[in-house]
């Protein structure tokens, strides 16, 4: 028995655990599915995509997705303390201020949110209005800054668009470098920052290798979970709340296996229906990436991370190639000027990288392209099973909605015209993998070819439909959801920095604390 029982330790559970398990008086159980976080190939930035449909990730794919081609897109998901932050490219991206103030939600506005994201940075360039230092959470400037990187920069400015120095600063507007959680070179996941620091309290609990199956309702009230490791079965129980921190794919599947989510699937799954809310699992959203890939000779992409003179730099000083977050660079645009804020972000990365990262590179290049940000279309989480060890069926379908391939179409025109440019110019020669010429045809049709997912799915237990604005689960007492589930949209960041702050901001939640001053900037 515990006070609280969080489910999954990752992006934003690690965060839990470690803030609930500062005051004393408090027992904490966090379980993770996975293993321990002590692969070498997790802490070295460069080799993230080492990781994909290995023991570490969930690996997820979506159905045939009808607006492109019938494809089926890869989704990988942390499946290891630290979940998605141990496998990600650690951008450290927030959304827009239009985005938390548009959630219309009493608590998650952008004054009243960015003071959680202050509260858990450390950021090497120092403390602002935008930024906080002495948080768990490292963020800093890459150290690999590539020169095909710094050139893809040069020719955004050259094709006319602004310089951008801090994309979770004043503006989003603009082309420049991200920040990356990484320490010293390496990465910094929410196990590095939060939990490892915290296991040491004698009142947190870590079970790893035990994936829970259901949660336990008594009542109308969740009062633990039950699982199992191997072939025993394992019971939890919970004194007093349930957090479900498994992202935007495993917390409604759980919740659904635990009878939570619309009657007539439950009905037809033969689960014993606890709540019929049908808006569990919709509401699914991502940030589709049509990825542009330029091939040549020069010696000068990622493939020359692991030659022994860079293994050397990385080990001795934390600099260097292996350093690299694969998207080292990039910017936002508006493909409309009526737009109130970017609609379409560029991720740049001096790699070959193709079919969502699963291919292997065949030579030097560099990749980047449109990445939409506010597209209209939904999709959904249900089960295809009521054996809770079966994967969730997942179908995003992007492009669904009217307007959405128009912008995409767009956001490829502005990469291309981005290749022109003098300074990238020899790195664009060859075209590995872009449209066959500029016309609406060729364009569209290559969109649908080779769109995959940036792996940002958001929104199946979103505020206002499945919980409330303090994270309750609606009908159930003593059930929470913390975690990229709840937000309403993605919004314009990539979803891993705002996990770590609803994590901060549940924790306060939870342990009755008054919300942090609010924090206009």
């Amino acid at each position: 028995m515990y006070d609280y029982v969080i489910v999954g330790a990752g992006s934003a559970g690690c965060v839990l655990a470690a803030r609930l398990s500062e005051d004393p008086d408090v027992t904490v159980c966090v379980i993770e599915a996975g293993s321990y976080d002590t692969a070498e190939n997790i802490h070295i930035p460069a080799a993230f995509g080492e990781l994909f449909r290995t023991r570490y990730d969930w690996d997820y794919d979506t159905h045939e997705e009808p607006e492109l081609n019938r494809r089926r897109i890869f989704h990988p998901r942390g499946k290891v303390l630290g979940g998605t932050s141990s496998i990600n490219a650690m951008l450290y991206l927030r959304a827009n201020k239009l985005d938390y103030d548009g959630w219309g939600q009493p608590g998650w506005t952008y004054d009243e949110i960015l003071p959680y994201f202050k509260r858990s940075e450390d950021n090497e360039r120092g403390a602002d209005e935008f930024h906080g230092v002495g948080g768990p959470m490292s963020v800093s400037d890459g150290r690999s800054k590539n020169i095909q990187s710094r050139a893809f920069i040069e020719s955004a400015l050259q094709a006319g668009f602004a310089e951008n120095a801090d994309f979770n600063g004043k503006t989003q507007d603009g082309f420049g470098f991200f920040q990356v959680t990484q320490r010293n070179g390496r990465r910094c996941s929410t196990a590095v920052a939060y939990l490892h620091p915290a296991l040491g309290r004698p009142n947190l609990t870590l079970e790893t290798n035990l994936q829970v199956h259901r949660v336990l309702i008594e009542n109308g009230r969740a009062t633990g979970v039950t699982g199992h490791r191997g072939d025993d079965t394992v019971t939890i129980r919970a004194g007093r709340e349930v957090i479900l921190s498994g992202g935007a794919y495993n917390s409604p599947h759980l919740l659904m296996h635990s009878g939570i989510g619309p009657a007539d699937h439950l009905n037809l799954l033969g689960i014993d229906v606890q709540v019929d809310n049908p808006e569990v699992g919709t509401n699914l959203q991502d940030h589709p990436i049509v990825p542009l890939i330029y091939s040549h000779d020069l010696p000068v992409s990622l493939l020359i991370a692991e030659e022994p003179q860079y293994i050397k730099e990385f080990e001795e000083h934390g600099t260097g190639p292996l350093t690299s977050n694969g998207p080292e660079c990039g910017g936002y645009v508006r493909t409309d000027s009526g737009l109130p804020a970017p609609d379409v972000a560029f991720f740049t990365g001096p790699l070959m990288f193709a079919d969502s990262g699963l291919g292997l590179p065949t030579g030097h290049a560099i990749t980047y392209g449109p990445v939409l940000l506010t597209q209209g279309s939904r999709g959904a989480v249900t089960l295809d099973s009521n054996d809770p060890t079966t994967k969730p069926k997942i179908q995003h379908s992007y492009f669904s909605a009217d307007g959405d391939l128009d912008v995409a179409v767009a956001g490829v025109r502005i990469g291309m015209e981005i290749a022109r440019q003098r300074a990238l110019s020899p790195y664009t020669k060859t075209h590995y993998r872009a449209p066959e010429s500029d016309s609406d045809k060729d364009v569209r049709a290559y969109v649908r070819a080779y769109t995959h997912s940036i792996f940002h799915g958001t929104g199946t237990c979103s505020i206002g439909k499945v919980v409330d604005p303090e994270l309750r689960v609606k009908g159930v007492e003593g059930l929470r959801v913390a975690d990229v589930s709840v937000m309403p949209t993605p919004g314009r960041g990539a979803p891993n920095a705002t996990a770590i702050a609803i994590g901060e901001k549940a924790a306060d939640l939870l342990l009755g604390r008054p919300a942090l001053p609010k924090s206009p900037a």
